[in-house]
């Protein structure tokens, strides 16, 4: 036997899941068209957390209306919040020993596409 939730929940999970999947798809786009180690982070642990949020948001407002709340959503998303960062702040720190030239460039080097070549 299904429940049937009320309009303003199916729309406010269905907004929630287009959302998600929508950050998720900008953080594997950044993810395959960044240029740098360090800027191919920022898909993966930025954008598709935030879009992973989402979806378990949903997830979570559609059991809790159902009568069937569970933890699983709340504890997946502590863990994703946790990891998601330590994870990317590791990796960097390891390109950082394992290449000695590699260095993040700061806001203030970055060159756009219009500024000539130095030298």
């Amino acid at each position: 036997m299904t429940q049937e939730l009320p309009l303003w929940a199916d729309a406010l999970a269905s907004v929630l899941l287009v959302v998600g999947a929508a950050f998720a798809l900008v953080g594997a786009i950044g993810l395959a068209r960044l240029s740098d180690f360090f800027k191919r982070l920022h898909g993966p642990s930025k954008a598709t957390t935030l879009g992973v949020g989402c979806v378990l948001l949903a997830s979570a407002l559609v059991a809790a209306l159902t009568g069937k709340p569970s933890l699983h959503e709340g504890l997946i998303t502590v863990f994703l919040f946790l990891t998601a960062p330590v994870s990317a702040h590791l990796l960097v720190q390891l390109a950082l020993k394992l290449t000695p030239g590699l260095r993040p460039a700061r806001p203030d080097e970055q060159r756009t596409r219009a500024d000539p070549p130095p030298g």
